[in-house]
């Protein structure tokens, strides 16, 4: 019985030796070389984005800001988000001001009327509930990077 156990050992140590499906990192300097080849990217709005992963309906994006964002509205899904770079305002709260319908249970509009205001840095996480009036402010001549989870509403 002794000399079976090196051998069950070897076995069953390649099973645990492999990564679970869905096992990602995103190592520090990854996000960073990829926030700023956004910059390059960025659209007339001042935005540019990126899909990092899709993980069972769940979206990774990461963002990167050189001009405030439209004030949003999810009814079917929360932000999980992670300040990487930059800095700026996140408006949480009240209502989207001429908000229009973008997608099904998507709204979009030019700002938030009534909301608070939450100063954000880099390492800053926030959670963003559904159904949760936001905008992401950035102030003249400044940028900001993030990478957004996307969570279905369960």
């Amino acid at each position: 019985m002794k000399n079976l156990l090196p051998i069950a050992f070897l076995m069953i140590l390649p099973v645990v030796a492999q990564a679970p499906d869905g096992l990602k990192v995103w190592t520090a300097s990854e996000l960073k070389a990829a926030g700023a080849k956004l910059n390059a990217k960025v659209d007339k709005l001042g935005v540019a984005s990126e899909t990092l992963a899709n993980l069972s309906g769940n979206n990774v994006l990461l963002v990167h800001r050189v001009a405030n964002g439209e004030a949003e509205f999810h009814d079917g899904a929360g932000d999980f988000t992670v300040i990487e770079s930059g800095a700026g305002t996140l408006v949480l709260g009240g209502t989207v001001k001429d908000g229009k319908t973008t997608a099904p249970g998507e709204i979009r509009g030019p700002a938030i009327e009534g909301g608070q205001s939450h100063p954000v840095v880099a390492g800053d996480i926030i959670n963003i509930p559904p159904k949760t009036p936001h905008q992401m402010m950035v102030p003249k001549g400044g940028q900001i990077t993030y990478v957004v989870f996307k969570q279905a509403a369960k």
